[in-house]
């Protein structure tokens, strides 16, 4: 799994990530913004699928490193019961922070990153900010997991450490991808889709991995990338499943507010495109000034076409941009 952002001539693109991207561990997408995310976890989970890359989120527990201020806040008991800690204060963690906030006002929200860079942004944003590895001192009722594999050499490690930190009250979100499911023909795949079997991939055996421990506890685009390199060598007809961050950060509130245990949800907006129909669409916006040229790939995988009606059922939701096309403003 991986962060994602995209830069582009609008603000509002800023705003879609692409979820097949996450897990590739060397991926040309890797920062893009239109992505798909899948959500699993031991106790309540989620997925989201978007243009090249997945993403998963489990709802178990929270993690576990805090900073001063937050051992302050354990020691004088004042982790409220709608607290929030975000594991991986990124573009998706930052967004679930800010509607977290809107549905419950007056609630402490923590987020948790790998270095101090961007702490003074999230102190901006009333996040109180906490470095990994620092001392876990209270457990708190709601948490996020949306930090990528690829900045770690023990990535369910640090998935254990986070369920550590959950007081079982309310929900752990575990985000992570959609790479786990078994299916790389551009055929159809929905929640209860068959898994690649641990040992087939490295790459997915560390989000396999990862799931599991979960469930032991109960600004750059794609088009944005393509436009720039003019010709891309991979296949056009690369299946994407996209959605909205927005959308993903909304699902995965939904999630958290259900406090389900041991479930698995797929979050996408039923509207998979390939490479070539995503680049047509950029094309048709009129929104970019550079032409893109095409893709010369032949031999590189195919992708998958990701329905999450059941989810939409259970949790009630459904996503704030039907398609990339209606995000562009050209649905027909």
């Amino acid at each position: 799994m991986g962060t994602i952002s995209c830069v582009s001539c609008s603000r509002a693109y800023t705003h879609y990530f692409a979820a097949d991207i996450l897990s590739s561990k060397a991926s040309i997408f890797v920062n893009n913004r239109i992505c798909a995310v899948k959500l699993r976890s031991s106790f309540s989970s989620v997925s989201f699928s978007s243009m090249a890359s997945s993403f998963q989120v489990t709802a178990s527990s929270t993690v576990g490193a805090v900073n001063e201020q937050m051992k302050g806040a354990a020691s004088s008991g004042l982790v409220g019961e709608n607290d929030l800690l975000i594991v991986g204060a990124g573009v998706l963690g930052r967004l679930v922070a800010e509607q977290w906030r809107q549905e419950q006002p007056g609630c402490q929200i923590y987020g948790q990153t790998l270095t101090t860079d961007h702490h003074d942004e999230l102190i901006k944003m009333g996040i109180n900010p906490s470095l990994k590895g620092s001392e876990a001192t209270q457990k708190f009722p709601y948490v996020i997991f949306c930090a990528p594999p690829s900045r770690t050499s023990d990535y369910p490690g640090d998935v254990r450490l986070a369920a550590l930190s959950w007081n079982g009250e309310g929900s752990l979100l575990f985000t992570s991808s959609s790479a786990p499911y078994d299916c790389n023909d551009n055929g159809s795949c929905d929640e209860d889709g068959p898994v690649v079997p641990i040992g087939r991939s490295p790459r997915t055996d560390v989000l396999l991995k990862a799931e599991q421990v979960v469930l032991e506890f109960g600004d750059r685009g794609a088009h944005v990338y393509w436009l720039q390199k003019g010709t891309v060598e991979v296949r056009p007809d690369h299946i994407l499943n996209l959605i909205h961050y927005e959308d993903a950060a909304s699902l995965s509130i939904a999630i958290l507010r259900k406090k389900l245990r041991g479930r698995i949800f797929l979050g996408c907006d039923n509207h998979p495109v390939s490479r070539q129909e995503v680049m047509d669409l950029v094309d048709k916006s009129g929104k970019f000034s550079k032409k893109f040229n095409g893709f010369t790939g032949t031999s590189d995988p195919l992708g998958k076409k990701l329905n999450n009606s059941k989810t939409r059922e259970e949790i009630g939701w459904e996503p704030k941009y039907r398609s990339f096309a209606h995000f562009l403003g050209v649905a027909e």
